[in-house]
């Protein structure tokens, strides 16, 4: 119970810290001393900076003091915390989980959405990643009768939309890639062949057209203008669909999205997914495919 507690402490200083800005240690014992975790005990200054390695070691995070401005704390690597990095999702989920155990008697009324993947292969596919050894798997896709068997080089996790996919490099074809669901897959082992990471792969950059998860070398990314109706321009304003997103026109009952991204099908579905409060303007050909999709439907309710 003490290094769950001493970890809570950890979530709470990094939060405190980053939502200050920049804050003295001074400050930092005033909040602490109103939080109920610190049970009426300073924080004293060894006990601070043990935290403050200890943030550094699990996390990444850089916790400096500025004695230029009044010997206050800050983030010194906060660009590192951006919305997909893994330091973030593992404090916001940390953080959650922080508050959420401090409000058991609430479990009934916090609802959570649940991850549909086995967490023994997430933690092979990790120990795969960190020795650089290939996996075998064994993945039954949606509508096939039996699983295929593959032996692959993981090269990186990626959740989107409450689901773990793995990319994967094929040794034979250099250009060949995969992308599975990990709770499509029914078997997965480590090997002992070893793989390098190709010097110039970039997780990010793999992914960086590309609208979820599917990458296919057909769509280049290319410009996508999206109309926008009602409040529906608040929730993209507030929760945009890709880091290319731009608004270019608001009139008054509209506004335009601009973006660069691949226009594959998960892109189109989440499109026509919105209804009639969301309309692509261009491209033209993808505005083509889009009424196609559309006419297909209202076969469906013929």
């Amino acid at each position: 119970m003490k290094a769950y507690n001493t970890f809570k402490e950890y979530i709470w200083l990094e939060n405190t810290i980053r939502n200050a800005g920049k804050i003295s240690l001074s400050e930092i014992n005033e909040r602490w001393l109103a939080d109920d975790m610190s049970e009426g005990v300073p924080l004293a200054r060894s006990t601070f900076n043990r935290h403050k390695n200890a943030i550094e070691d699990i996390f990444g995070i850089l916790i400096e003091c500025d004695s230029k401005d009044r010997y206050r704390y800050y983030i010194a690597n906060e660009e590192d915390l951006r919305e997909t990095s893994v330091q973030n999702w593992m404090l916001s989920t940390l953080t959650v989980e922080n508050i959420l155990a401090d409000s058991v008697g609430l479990r009934e009324r916090i609802l959570l959405e649940s991850v549909p993947s086995d967490n023994e292969f997430l933690q092979i596919l990790v120990t795969a990643m960190k020795e650089s050894v290939r996996v075998y798997f064994e993945y039954r896709d949606y509508g096939s009768d039996k699983a295929e068997q593959f032996i692959l080089e993981p090269y990186c996790l990626k959740l989107n939309r409450s689901r773990w996919y793995f990319l994967g490099h094929f040794e034979s074809d250099a250009e060949h890639w995969g992308i599975y669901s990990l709770d499509r897959v029914e078997r997965l082992e480590l090997t002992k062949e070893k793989f390098t990471v190709k010097g110039d792969f970039s997780a990010e950059m793999f992914f960086h057209d590309n609208f979820g998860i599917i990458h296919v070398d057909d769509f280049g990314p290319e410009r996508v203008v999206v109309r926008a109706y009602g409040r529906q321009r608040d929730f993209m304003r507030d929760l945009p669909w890709h880091h290319s997103q731009k608004e270019i026109a608001k009139e008054e009952k509209y506004s335009d999205f601009e973006f660069f991204l691949s226009p594959t099908p998960d892109f189109t579905n989440h499109l026509i997914g919105c209804g009639e409060i969301v309309q692509l303007i261009e491209p033209k050909w993808l505005v083509e495919e889009v009424k196609l999709e559309l006419k297909a439907m209202m076969k469906l309710y013929e």
